[in-house]
């Protein structure tokens, strides 16, 4: 799991100090991520504070959506421009193992805590593949508008299916992944079996065939930005997004929306440095990764966001909203009082199954 030993030594002063040198490294690196409030929190944390001390200029792409099949053109290609990816757990075991990412040794590559912790003990069971540097826990959840459910506000997932008591667009991602899980849940199927049902040719159609009760009413999304925009614009009833998405609706914004936060689904976000990188290039994204993923750079992003940070030494110091001045802490998908019924994703099935039921996915949304 470790660099060659030419790449260890040009990395070496880099992993003393956590940052290189502006005249050691090109002064241009791309970092692929999310868009929205999302990049904006990274910004925030991450790049401009590396920025300022190294003179490296950092571009943005918001092309994480699409970061598995663009990598593998790039491979293709032989032409890989991308130096850090931000990615979902279950990308990152793909990429892991179809040779398209770097392996990561934490404890030698990774900030120790601060005291002393190693990075492996840190970020625990969080580190789910050999290629994925965990930064966030996060969850999918639902957003509803608090003035067009009543006197009668959703309280469970399967809310989401019942067009008689809250009648109206709903918005879900145009994908499989959570939108099959959730159809199972509320067709009866038991939570802890809800992937083995899923393995299952019969599964996926029992899941497609509860997903056709509404899907009349469904308006889908691609962009994490849509369900907020629905939501504000009074066009759907509910919607599916990521939690800081509609952390940013609520409290920022002061629209009028609500969180469902009933079998949230959690996920882990992360990074990965592609493969094929020169030793340059590659030796500059590990020292933003140095960086990027110490204690405190992982707190301090949940002062923009409300993503539990993946370290166990970052969580005692996330604090207020960097703007708003309001506790973050409550605003986790973690919090207790939220994560009384989550659903927790399974990275490894999705990283075997996603692109075959992807596909029936997609056939059966083009019918």
């Amino acid at each position: 799991m470790t660099l060659t030993r030419t790449l260890l030594a040009t990395t070496a002063l880099s992993m003393t100090t956590g940052l290189a040198s502006a005249q050691d490294m090109a002064n241009e690196m791309t970092i692929v991520s999310w868009g929205g409030a999302y990049s904006t929190s990274q910004q925030n944390a991450y790049h401009t504070p590396y920025s300022e001390n190294t003179g490296v200029t950092i571009i943005n792409d918001e092309s994480s959506a699409e970061a598995v099949a663009k990598l593998r053109a790039m491979n293709e290609a032989g032409n890989v421009t991308w130096d850090v990816v931000d990615v979902v757990a279950a990308d990152a075991i793909r990429l892991c193992d179809e040779g398209l990412a770097l392996e990561i040794d934490a404890d030698t590559q990774l900030a120790a805590a601060p005291d002393g912790t190693s990075a492996s003990e840190d970020f625990g069971e969080l580190l789910v593949s050999d290629c994925f540097i965990p930064q966030i826990v996060y969850s999918t959840t639902f957003g509803y508008r608090t003035d067009m459910v009543g006197d009668n506000p959703p309280t469970e997932i399967c809310a989401v299916f019942d067009t008689e008591t809250y009648p109206g667009k709903r918005s879900l991602e145009k994908r499989a992944i959570n939108n099959m899980e959730w159809a199972l849940l509320c067709d009866g199927v038991a939570k802890e079996d809800v992937y083995d049902v899923l393995e299952t040719p019969e599964g996926q159609e029992q899941a497609l065939a509860k997903l056709d009760t509404i899907k009349d009413d469904v308006i889908w999304w691609s962009a994490g930005a849509d369900t907020p925009q629905l939501l504000a614009d009074g066009e759907v009833v509910m919607g599916s997004t990521y939690n800081g998405r509609l952390f940013s609706v609520i409290e920022e914004q002061k629209q009028p929306v609500a969180m469902l936060w009933d079998a949230q689904i959690f996920d882990l976000d992360g990074w990965i440095i592609p493969a094929g990188l020169s030793p340059e290039r590659q030796a500059r994204a590990l020292d933003y990764i140095m960086f990027a993923t110490d204690t405190q750079r992982l707190a301090d992003q949940a002062k923009w966001i409300s993503y539990g940070p993946a370290r166990a030494s970052s969580a005692p110091l996330v604090g207020q909203h960097a703007d708003l001045g309001i506790d973050m802490a409550p605003h986790m998908p973690t919090d207790p009082e939220n994560a009384k019924n989550t659903f927790l994703y399974n990275y490894e099935f999705w990283a075997d199954y996603r692109d075959d039921i992807e596909a029936k996915f997609q056939a059966w949304l083009a019918k």
